[in-house]
């Protein structure tokens, strides 16, 4: 699987998992009398902001006058909070993820999923990670890992390690840095 495939698949599962967040959320809100009248009321986001860029929007003058006929203006929508993201661990070999009120239990294969689609879609964001060791940086380190290297056809290797915590973490190397990385290892 490519990058740009890993990618749709992650925007695919960040997608759903804002469905399943949104969606009771929307469940809960009251519907308004505007919105019984209006048959755009249910347009999707998209939609409302094209609309609202092909219509000028209402004057202070058509708006009073709208009042005046007996027409209440739509009110402003409220703002919507941001869900907050909470993570337990209750059992070892589970954590808890809750996003909006909804609860979801990871266990380690799906953790490892999650990680590897994370740091797949991490590593094309920017800011990229800090150059050097942030003070207070904690980690686990894997001692003696499992380790694969393969060489590629320009001449660079790739070196896949097997972490603990992350799971396969692949590097490729070119010739001159697999020479410093000897040169480090055997200071």
């Amino acid at each position: 699987m490519n990058l740009h495939e890993q990618l749709g698949a992650l925007e695919l599962g960040v997608d759903q998992l804002i469905q399943a967040v949104v969606a009771p959320q929307a469940e809960n809100i009251p519907e308004s009398p505007a919105e019984n009248v209006a048959p755009q009321a249910s347009a999707s986001a998209d939609q409302v902001a094209s609309d609202s860029h092909a219509q000028p929007a209402a004057t202070p003058a058509e708006t009073e006058a709208a009042v005046v006929e007996g027409e209440a203006p739509a009110p402003a929508p409220a703002p919507q909070r941001q869900p907050t993201l909470e993570i337990n661990r209750p059992a070892q070999n589970e954590i808890t993820m809750t996003i909006g009120g909804q609860t979801v239990a990871l266990r380690a294969e799906q953790i490892g999923q999650l990680i590897e689609e994370l740091s797949n879609a991490r590593a094309s964001m920017t800011p990229e990670p800090p150059p050097g060791i942030p003070p207070g940086w904690r980690f686990v380190s894997t001692k003696n890992p499992v380790m694969a290297v393969q060489k590629q056809s320009n001449g660079d290797r790739l070196l896949v390690m097997r972490h603990t915590g992350h799971g396969w973490v692949p590097f490729t190397f070119s010739p001159d840095m697999v020479i410093q990385l000897y040169m480090m290892l055997t200071k």
